[in-house]
């Protein structure tokens, strides 16, 4: 079904005059701008198979009207489960790019957009990367898609990770779990957070761990993203984000290797993508500092 087809059977959408524009990004999804009389909204058309990537479009429409509810995500208008369709509000603002995220002035409104999140009501579904990143690495495996060199031979670390982070587990909130630049929008006053694809209630120090590793921020701007998202400096708060940024960079590799593998017919290096992200994630299996950030992740600050 074309997507004017699409639209035509959303009564909300189907007034004229019509205007429909693709927004850029998304891999899983595409985005249309589309203004009617009534209003401007976006139609978030499923683009790919999500079971692979373990994309479930039931929960990312309710978790959609959940972060609408919690005052940081667009409000929900309409949902068409056969055709994978979600429409939402359009957010007048600007798009986050990496170097608003590398911005230190910006990340107290990214962990303040996080608590409001955090705080609000509770998500359907679970989020663990250390599960996600089992589950694609059965279907790499069995797929014979491509792994990267070396790939199992962190495997050991991270059980060993996994053991450390479960010392001082505080519990699961709503989380986004895929919070890249192209994902907040800035209205001037506040920062709104769309994408809701990968969402569920997980460990907050993921979300802030993996807004570290998307953007590439250094260390430094880590400790500065957790500290304001907690009021006060906790050690073991920033090792826990670090640490997961690292299970962020180590999973996602192999979301990579699946679209890679399965979805030859986009025109998106794939590959390339999820290597950059694994490189980082060796250079850190193999340096010196994971045995200490272990250390501190389970520690009394």
């Amino acid at each position: 079904m074309q997507v004017p087809e699409v639209l035509d059977r959303i009564p909300l959408l189907s007034g004229s005059p019509r205007t429909v524009e693709e927004l850029p990004g998304g891999l899983t999804n595409r985005n249309y701008k589309v203004t009617v009389p009534g209003g401007v909204y976006v139609a978030r058309v499923s683009a790919s198979e999500a079971s692979l990537l373990a994309i479930d479009r039931a929960a990312e429409h309710h978790n959609t009207m959940a972060a609408a509810e919690a005052g940081v995500g667009a409000p929900v208008h309409a949902y068409l489960p056969q055709e994978g369709v979600l429409v939402v509000g359009f957010i007048p603002g600007r798009t986050f790019t990496e170097a608003d995220l590398r911005d230190s002035a910006n990340l107290p409104r990214v962990a303040e957009a996080c608590r409001r999140l955090h705080a609000g009501p509770r998500f359907r579904g679970t989020f663990d990367m250390f599960e996600l990143q089992r589950h694609y690495l059965t279907i790499v495996q069995s797929r014979n898609f491509r792994l990267p060199a070396r790939y199992l031979d962190f495997m050991d670390d991270v059980g060993k990770i996994r053991k450390a982070l479960a010392v001082r587990d505080a519990g699961t909130v709503p989380c986004n779990n895929d919070l890249l630049p192209g994902n907040f929008i800035d209205d001037g006053r506040r920062l709104w957070l769309i994408d809701y694809e990968y969402s569920g209630n997980g460990d907050a120090c993921f979300e802030l761990g993996n807004i570290w590793s998307e953007s590439n921020l250094t260390l430094d701007q880590l400790e500065e993203l957790v500290t304001a998202y907690h009021g006060r400096r906790l050690r073991h708060k920033i090792a826990r984000a670090r640490l997961l940024g690292l299970m962020s960079k180590y999973g996602w590799t192999l979301w990579a290797s699946i679209q890679d593998g399965a979805n030859q017919d986009l025109d998106f290096d794939f590959w390339s993508w999820g290597m950059e992200k694994y490189e980082r994630a060796v250079a850190e299996f193999t340096g010196s500092g994971l045995p200490y950030l272990m250390e501190e992740a389970v520690r009394a600050d």
